[in-house]
């Protein structure tokens, strides 16, 4: 296991964590980001993280009111404000396939199914924690993690770090106004390759994904990278050189929609159980730790470092079978035992497999529908296996994917909090009882926002497409009606496993399946130039100052990225617009900004080349 120092020396139990100022602004924080995050995921498919502009706002707000205010404060509040995020994500992926089936469920039954689920998560990442943030320090990058201990520890250092982090701040804050609100130029550009079966290309242009790719460096971002091509530019043209009638007249996206992401789900599900299967044995020695704590005595379990303490096992059991009970028994929810025992074990599971994921591609790209998607397939196929072709199982295992959805975004966003506090030396407790504290007030939010969205606009059209609860709606009706194209699905599985035989990670390649290709190739150019700085980084310092830039480019283009979000529902700037700049212009802009990074990181000014 690497031997870790944390900012913030486990032996000190004086710096203040956890207070109420700390607390209030947390909870404020997370009710913004997540009616925000609400609105931008229905209309295009994806959220933005919020522990990085969270922290930001800290460190601005709290620091204009008092100039003594510890590190691991502002890291509480990013950690409860990420919760809001993460419990949106989780609702709006799922809550609206019941509103297009006609089975809109009230705003209270939404509060109690993203409340239980949310806090469901955080207790599954629990276990984890030792494994996944500890005994793999140094492995898993965690991007948005890293990024943000960077961003508070800049704050804590010379100012010169602090100018760093603000300069990438600034930049990708101003890129994002240009492309995102003014619509100067695309954020994705795509060209049609008419002479290659009419497959397409495209790569999202914005400063997070550069950032994200820098930090996680040229393998893992040219993993996600093959994965996306291996769909993009191998299985799409194949599907329509051999295809007939409506393939021929498919677009690129709509065979990758129809075709290539199950493929892709189908990957992740063999990547999620050979991830399981390896951390298998730390897992229990985990939980095997975990048991022995519930017969310690309190003076031996004072012993253990604050920087190792955990919520008590017991507790994690109790709250876990009370949530579960209440899932069951709670009247009105449409949930039977075989139900409740399908979301237990698949809701770990996933927990499981998420907080590994996050670790490799941060939180915004963590492929949270696929395993959802994964969860409804599998709960469908039992349902159609026993005879349960009736409407109200249709419901009830959509019902089920709520709470599991949630669980898994809840789970991702815990692994990247607890990852910034172990940098930092924060206490892992402290930290989850946050997170269960900032669930109540968006999950509170979140149903009176999802009926006054599609009141507005109505899930499932133009302007509020609601891509992911669309999908599962039909892929619900399609396995009770038996026509899910599990065959695809099969290969994907299959594919899964020859990737493990070539002794490649299994589960960057299928995200790169699963996601967009624009998504694969804007972090491959960050990973390209993370490459190019290390191969030319003569004094070994210009890497780290490119990771803090990074980080600061990630955090302007997401705080950036709620803001136009809040203004798009204020009605202040429209959802959508034409781009006033053609195509290559996004390429050169994207160009520019990677070679200005790569320059002012390995020839900085004077005044930052020291730091």
């Amino acid at each position: 296991m690497p031997t870790h120092k944390p900012y913030i020396s486990a032996k000190d139990n004086k710096t203040r964590e956890f207070t109420f100022r700390a607390v209030f602004l947390g909870i404020l924080l997370g009710l913004i980001f997540g009616v925000g995050n609400a609105y931008l995921g229905l209309k295009v498919g994806t959220t933005v993280s919020a522990s990085i502009p969270a922290a930001v706002m800290s460190i601005a707000l709290l620091r204009a009111f008092s100039k003594h205010v510890s590190i691991l404060e502002h890291n509480i509040v990013q950690t409860i404000a990420s919760v809001g995020e993460g419990l949106a994500g989780g609702v709006i992926f799922t809550v609206p396939a019941l509103f297009l089936l006609g089975e809109p469920p009230a705003p209270s039954r939404i509060f109690l199914l993203a409340a239980l689920g949310g806090i469901l998560g955080i207790l599954f990442m629990i276990p984890m924690r030792r494994y996944i943030i500890v005994h793999e320090h140094g492995k898993l990058p965690f991007p948005e993690g890293t990024a943000c201990s960077h961003i508070l520890l800049s704050t804590e250092s010379s100012q010169s770090k602090a100018w760093l982090a603000l300069i990438g701040i600034a930049t990708g804050a101003l890129y994002r106004v240009l492309s995102g609100a003014l619509y100067l130029f695309k954020e994705t550009p795509s060209w049609v390759i008419n002479s290659f079966q009419r497959t397409a290309v495209s790569i999202d242009c914005t400063p997070a994904l550069l950032g994200v790719g820098f930090i996680v460096g040229p393998r893992i971002s040219g993993i996600l990278f093959a994965g996306g091509a291996l769909g993009w530019l191998v299985l799409i043209p194949l599907i329509r050189f051999f295809g007939t009638g409506e393939v021929l007249q498919m677009p690129a996206e709509g065979i990758w929609s129809n075709y290539i992401r199950y493929i892709g789900a189908g990957a992740l599900i063999a990547g999620g159980f050979l991830s399981i299967i390896k951390i298998l044995p730390i897992i229990l020695k985990t939980l095997h730790m975990g048991f022995n704590e519930l017969f310690q005595t309190k003076a031996r379990s004072d012993r253990i470092l604050r920087t190792e303490r955990d919520i008590s096992l017991r507790w994690l059991l109790i709250g876990s079978a009370l949530i579960i009970l209440t899932l069951w028994l709670f009247p009105g929810l449409p949930m039977n035992f075989l139900t409740i025992v399908l979301l237990a074990l698949l809701g770990f599971f996933f927990s499981a497999v998420t907080s590994l994921t996050v670790g490799i591609v941060g939180s915004t790209s963590n492929p949270v529908s696929g395993m959802t998607l994964t969860t409804l397939l599998i709960t469908c196929l039992v349902f159609v296996t026993l005879g349960w072709t009736e409407r109200v199982y249709l419901i009830a295992a959509l019902t089920m994917s709520i709470v599991v959805n949630v669980a898994i975004a809840l789970a991702g966003a815990t692994s990247q909090d607890l990852k910034t506090g172990y940098i930092l030396g924060a206490t892992p407790r402290t930290q989850q009882l946050s997170e269960i504290i900032g669930v109540i007030l968006p999950a509170l939010a979140v149903g009176g926002t999802l009926y006054l969205l599609n009141t507005a606009y109505g899930f499932g059209s133009t302007a509020l497409p609601a891509p992911q609860g669309t999908m599962l709606a039909l892929i619900a009706q399609g396995v009770i009606e038996g026509n899910v194209p599990m065959t695809l699905i099969l290969i994907g599985v299959v594919l899964g496993l020859l990737i493990e035989v070539c002794k490649l990670p299994v589960l960057p390649f299928a995200i790169g399946l699963y996601l967009p290709f624009s998504l694969s190739t804007g972090m491959l150019v960050g990973g390209l130039a993370s490459a190019f700085v290390k191969k030319h980084d003569s004094h070994k310092t210009a890497h780290d100052r490119g990771t803090l830039a990074s980080s600061g480019l990630v955090a302007g283009d997401a705080c950036m990225g709620v803001l136009i979000a809040l203004m798009t529902v204020a009605g202040w700037i429209p959802a959508d617009g034409p781009s006033l700049l053609p195509d290559w212009f996004s390429l050169a802009c994207y160009g520019l900004l990677t070679y200005a990074v790569c320059h002012f990181v390995l020839k900085p000014p004077k005044s930052l080349s020291s730091n």
